[in-house]
């Protein structure tokens, strides 16, 4: 964290946006008790002077000087743009975070009332507001945040949604983190950065705005002044003296350049510093005594498994059509299948994990007991916290970008089993190393888009070694690895089952890749899985879209003058060539 500020503070705009942050913060405080007189005192001798040594912007009609008015005004104006700027950050935050984490028809119902309101222009309903606050500087202030609040809760639930269906989101709730805290640890700091710059561009734009309000005289009232105030009544002579009307104006660019270089240098050392998970840590569960439920057989049992999701007129289509099958400990079972034939949906109903549009019907899913068909308990929380790991596809986007690798690793060990952090990041070394990660030292101080693509997916297999794992889902971990990766990561799989025992479910579309590494393959087509058999067996598949799939695999005696099978075509049961092709 320091050293990210650091380096953000020592570049060139770095330097710029402090020198420029420091000078503004200093005339805000410092300006009405040094040029407070000057700004206020009227000098009849002295009025609608031109610029001058003594007055360098010169003086109003009540003979003001016009350059310690500006300054003066500073505080005014800054104050109240700032003050807007939270109103609306708060309200468009608060607004675009709970319209992510509500039901869908709800949650659709504040998009179109977020949408609504940002089709009308923002000064629009920035002076229907004033006029309902009154015209003064309180009621411009409300006016002007109120007005924000459409344009950065629109921005919140866009960033927010892209970032809610996240694997790693969906790790966290894995690990046991209630909705609240998926929000407040990964949602928001993911977000952030974007955000600042945001806020900062919508400060800048509400000052502009509050100079309007007051240039129209439904701003900041007689005997206060703004910049707005004072621009409003250089204009008028502007001919006579420009400096009276240039001079509120420049102070007007300058502040929000400054606001601007500010929230983009923030953003930017935001995106590079490491966030801490925050609130309270759950309890760790019991564990069982002797006397309790024992152990099931199974580690994984799914009965009529049927899995539905909308269509765009809100019709329910079915994906998965009663799937049913079971792990034993220790087993390697693979589902194999082309893309779209409800692999990756039927692993993410055993592990709970389907969003809420989703609609999950079942006689039995059941892991270790646990019915995952209902919403958890806080003890099976914890439980399936330790118990059950997931290795998405894609480890980029599965670990949590604003969280050094080592910090997402001990999550589980602090969370749940209550381990305190010196001793948690000793296990995270010790499990980097032992899936083959060199130097875990360096590599657990680093984020994940420092890792290759092979050290990521090792990391993920680490963050389920943390816990208890009883059973280890791998949703196409070697997809977009090269060979050699692909075999170092099978390798790691391997060595994890054999040292803790867990049964891991692997989810491919290759059905070479699962035949050599798993103990059984169910092989799935349009939600239904069509064969189950061993895979030492596979030469003895029935089903024409098994005899397909193996067909497509090239080896060594295929013909290169022919062109590969298509499977659309030898799934069919009337072609005769399939059995020789699989038998080849």
């Amino acid at each position: 964290m320091r050293s990210g500020l650091r380096r953000g503070l020592l570049g060139p705009q770095g330097v710029v946006t402090v020198l420029g942050t420091l000078a503004l913060v200093l005339v805000i405080v410092i300006a009405p008790h040094v040029w407070g007189d000057a700004a206020t005192t009227t000098s009849v001798a002295d009025r609608l002077d031109g610029p001058s040594a003594a007055h360098p912007f010169g003086t109003d009609d009540l003979g003001r000087d016009v350059l310690a008015r500006v300054l003066v005004a500073a505080r005014l104006s800054v104050l109240l743009a700032l003050g807007s700027t939270v109103i609306a950050v708060l309200g468009g935050v608060v607004l675009g975070v709970v319209a992510t984490v509500l039901p869908r028809p709800l949650r659709r119902l504040v998009s179109a009332l977020i949408d609504i309101l940002l089709s009308f222009p923002w000064l629009l309903l920035a002076l229907f507001f004033s006029v309902i606050w009154g015209a003064n500087a309180i009621g411009a202030m409300l006016a002007v945040g109120f007005a924000g609040v459409p344009s950065i809760a629109r921005l919140t639930y866009t960033l927010a949604s892209s970032v809610a269906d996240r694997d790693y989101v969906r790790a966290a709730r894995i690990a046991g983190v209630g909705r609240a805290g998926v929000v407040v640890r990964h949602v928001i700091p993911n977000i952030l950065p974007p955000l600042l710059v945001s806020t900062a561009a919508h400060a800048s734009a509400a000052l502009l705005s509050f100079a309007g309000l007051s240039f129209l005289g439904l701003g900041v009232q007689a005997p206060d002044f703004d910049w707005g105030r004072l621009l409003r009544e250089g204009i008028a002579r502007i001919y006579v003296n420009p400096m009276a009307a240039l001079g509120p104006g420049i102070a007007i660019v300058l502040t929000g350049l400054v606001l601007n270089a500010i929230g983009s240098l923030t953003g930017e050392t935001a995106s590079r510093t490491p966030r801490r998970p925050a609130g309270r840590r759950a309890r760790p569960a019991k564990r069982a005594s002797a006397g309790e439920r024992p152990e099931p057989a199974a580690v994984v049992e799914v009965e009529d498994l049927r899995v539905s999701f909308p269509d765009a007129e809100g019709r329910l289509v079915e994906r998965v059509r009663g799937v049913g099958f079971s792990i034993r400990p220790g087993e390697t079972v693979g589902i194999v299948g082309a893309s779209g034939s409800g692999k990756s949906v039927t692993a993410m109903a055993v592990a709970g994990l389907l969003g809420a549009e989703a609609h999950v019907s079942a006689a039995a899913v059941r892991f270790q007991g646990i019915d995952m068909t209902s919403a958890p308990t806080a003890a099976e929380r914890s439980r399936l916290g330790l118990e059950l790991a997931v290795v998405f596809q894609d480890p980029l986007t599965s670990l949590n970008p604003s969280l050094t690798v080592g910090r997402q690793l001990t999550e589980v060990s602090e969370v749940h089993e209550r381990v305190p952090r010196a001793r948690a990041r000793s296990r995270a070394r010790q499990v980097l190393e032992s899936v083959g990660i060199a130097e875990p030292h360096r590599r657990a101080r680093q984020y994940p888009h420092q890792l290759s693509g092979g050290m990521r997916q090792r990391a993920m297999i680490g963050m389920g070694l943390m816990g208890r794992p009883r059973l280890v889902i791998a949703d196409e971990p070697t997809t977009a690895l090269d060979v050699t990766v692909q075999r170092q990561v099978l390798r790691v799989l391997h060595e994890a089952r054999r040292r803790t025992g867990s049964a891991i479910l692997f989810i491919s579309h290759d059905i070479a890749l699962v035949s050599g590494f798993c103990d059984r393959v169910l092989v799935m087509k349009d939600g239904e899985i069509v064969e189950e058999l061993e895979a030492a067996r596979l030469d003895e598949a029935r089903h024409p879209y098994t005899r397909a799939l193996i067909a497509c695999v090239p080896h060594m005696t295929t013909d290169r003058s022919r062109p590969l099978p298509v499977i659309g075509d030898l799934a069919e049961p009337d072609r005769q060539d399939v059995a020789e092709e699989a038998r080849a």
